[in-house]
């Protein structure tokens, strides 16, 4: 299966690998080695993860405090977070897609 990010959820994984690689040299890898094996996870069984909010679901990252938020479409995985845990719950809802 493919996947897709919402242009928002991208600009967030974007900024958090940019925050890590300003922490220290060589975090931003580790981060993005944590979040690309947690969409591999989803992409290998995307109805295994728990729904979080009507067709919502939800997988948490290794090592780093980050949560991939998502949704099955007919043909990928549509990315609609990239959140770090601290951040305020919900606040990604307008990036649903619309269901027919």
């Amino acid at each position: 299966m493919k996947y897709e990010f919402h242009v928002e959820a991208l600009e967030e994984y974007t900024q958090a690998t940019l925050h890590y690689a300003e922490v220290q040299p060589g975090l931003e890898s580790r981060f993005i080695d944590c979040a690309e094996e947690a969409i591999h996870r989803v992409l290998k069984a995307p109805k295994r993860w728990r729904i979080y909010d009507d067709d919502v679901r939800i997988c948490l990252t290794h090592v780093f405090p980050y949560a991939i938020f998502y949704t099955i479409e007919a043909d990928y995985v549509l990315i609609l977070a990239v959140t770090h845990c601290s951040r305020e719950p919900g606040y990604w809802r307008h990036r649903q897609p619309r269901k027919a």
